[in-house]
């Protein structure tokens, strides 16, 4: 009973420690952006140059990936062909997502000519 309550802590905390970076770094980039207005500078126009897609898709497939490789045990225990079930279904959309935003990307980078 202690280790459910222990490893769940840990998935929660890393929830919060991950929640957290990403407002922390929305934050400081709002900061930037007003400092840069009061002093008269010019802001940056986000997600022009298609960089964004890109980041993304290779966030998101690393973490499809990532979720494949770690349900793929759970085949073993059942008879599915391969060890691929139903579950697997969890690491594949997000895999095939971040694909295609990467996809996206490569598509809109040789319509615009930028190499």
């Amino acid at each position: 009973m202690v280790e459910n309550l222990v490893m769940c802590a840990a998935g929660l905390g890393a929830m919060f420690v991950a929640v957290g970076g990403v407002v922390a770094l929305r934050y400081l980039k709002y900061r930037e952006t007003l400092a840069r207005i009061e002093r008269g500078l010019p802001v940056p126009e986000p997600g022009r140059d298609g960089k964004e897609a890109l980041r993304w898709g290779i966030g998101i497939t690393a973490v499809g990936i990532a979720l494949c490789i770690g349900l793929y045990p759970l085949g073993r225990q059942f008879p599915y062909p391969l060890g691929l079930g139903p579950w697997m279904l969890l690491g594949l959309v997000p895999l095939f997502f971040g694909l295609s935003l990467i996809l996206i990307y490569v598509l809109t980078l040789k319509n615009n000519g930028d190499q």
